[in-house]
């Protein structure tokens, strides 16, 4: 067999980018760091400045800890890491959440850091790339990012919550943006319920309702 063959069959790593930034619910990216780590993907993480003011604001959680989510933790600063080269390969990033900052960067690709680096290169690559954008309200200079965003092949996925689950904590209400973020890995997070799964109109009162509206 050869050479060329054995590595035609090589299965991409299961390996995602985490990228946490400034804007407010941190919670999402830690979260996912745990959820990725108990499915058994490798995780890449960076943390931007602002994202470090933001962990000290909204979490108990060190630098130290949070880093130690991750299988691998990099600076913003690193531009010769691996993840600045379409060369090593991923399943793709999730920025957890996305500054309007990294957004409008990532739409430009005018790159300053490791983060919106590593974004570009997933772009290019034909990777997934998932923004949970975290800003309200909405000028068109950020609505032109999204689009741009969109075009280049990126998903722009706010953290909007469900509310058809009924949750009942504020983890509910992570897990369910979190379990939605996942399904567009096709990865199974298992853990928040399902429109028409585990979750129906009882009555038929209900469902006509729920049809007429």
């Amino acid at each position: 067999m050869s050479s060329l063959n054995v590595i035609g069959r090589h299965k991409s790593p299961r390996r995602i980018i985490v990228g946490i930034t400034g804007a407010t619910g941190i919670v999402y990216g830690v979260r996912l760091l745990g959820v990725l780590k108990a499915l058994g993907i490798e995780t890449h993480l960076v943390v931007t400045k602002a994202g470090e003011l933001t962990r000290a604001h909204e979490t108990d959680l060190s630098a130290d800890d949070l880093r130690a989510m991750a299988d691998f933790a990099y600076s913003p600063g690193e531009i010769g890491a691996a993840l600045a080269s379409g060369s090593f390969r991923t399943m793709g990033m999730i920025i957890a959440p996305c500054t309007v900052h990294t957004l409008s960067e990532i739409a430009t690709g005018v790159t300053s850091n490791l983060l919106t680096r590593s974004a570009d290169v997933t772009l290019k690559e034909r990777r997934r790339l998932v923004l949970l954008v975290r800003e309200f309200p909405l000028h068109g200079g950020h609505l032109k990012s999204m689009l741009a965003v969109t075009e280049m092949g990126g998903i722009v996925a706010p953290p909007v919550p469900a509310f058809y689950t009924r949750p009942q904590t504020i983890e509910e209400i992570v897990d369910q943006t979190i379990g939605r973020v996942l399904d567009l890995f096709e990865l199974e997070m298992g853990t928040f319920p399902r429109w028409g799964e585990t979750i129906a109109l009882t009555t038929p009162a209900k469902r006509k309702s729920a049809v007429d509206t």
